[in-house]
C-alpha cells in the first residue's frame, strides 16, 4: 500500500509562483513513476507532468511546459512541482499519483494510488 500526502496549495496571483509537495511512503521506491494530474471544476483530470523515480527523466504537458518543474527528493521519498509564470487557467485541484513500474504514462487510469489533492487557486 502507498500512502500519497500533497501539500503547498493556495491562493496567487496571476505571473506568482508556488510549490507543491508530494511526500510517499509504504514502499522503497526505486523504479516506479510519480506523476501530478489536475482537475478543474466541470472538467476532466488532465496531466500535468511525470518524473521516473530512478533516473529522474521527465515528461510535461503542453500547457505547462517551460513554467512547471517536477523533480523528486530520494532521501525524502518526495515528488515536488514547482510552478512559475501561474495563470488562472492553471486553477484546479493539483493531485500526486504512482504507478508501478519504469513506464511513464500521461493516463489517469493507469496510475495505482493518489493523494487526496492540494487546491490551487490563481487570481487575474
Amino acid at each position: 500500500q502507498v500512502q500519497l500526502v500533497e501539500s503547498g496549495g493556495g491562493l496567487v496571483q496571476a505571473g506568482g509562483s508556488l510549490r507543491l509537495s508530494c511526500a510517499a511512503s509504504g514502499r522503497t521506491f526505486r523504479s516506479d513513476v510519480m506523476a501530478w494530474f489536475r482537475q478543474a471544476p466541470g472538467k476532466e483530470r488532465e496531466f500535468v507532468a511525470v518524473i521516473t523515480w530512478s533516473g529522474g527523466d521527465t515528461i510535461y504537458a503542453d500547457s505547462v511546459k517551460g513554467r512547471f518543474t517536477i523533480s523528486r527528493d530520494i532521501a525524502k521519498n518526495t515528488v515536488y512541482l514547482q510552478m512559475n509564470s501561474l495563470k488562472p487557467e492553471d486553477t484546479a485541484v493539483y493531485y500526486c499519483a504512482f504507478r508501478y513500474g519504469s513506464r511513464w504514462s500521461s493516463l489517469s487510469y493507469e496510475y495505482n494510488y493518489w493523494g487526496q489533492g492540494t487546491q490551487v487557486t490563481v487570481s487575474s
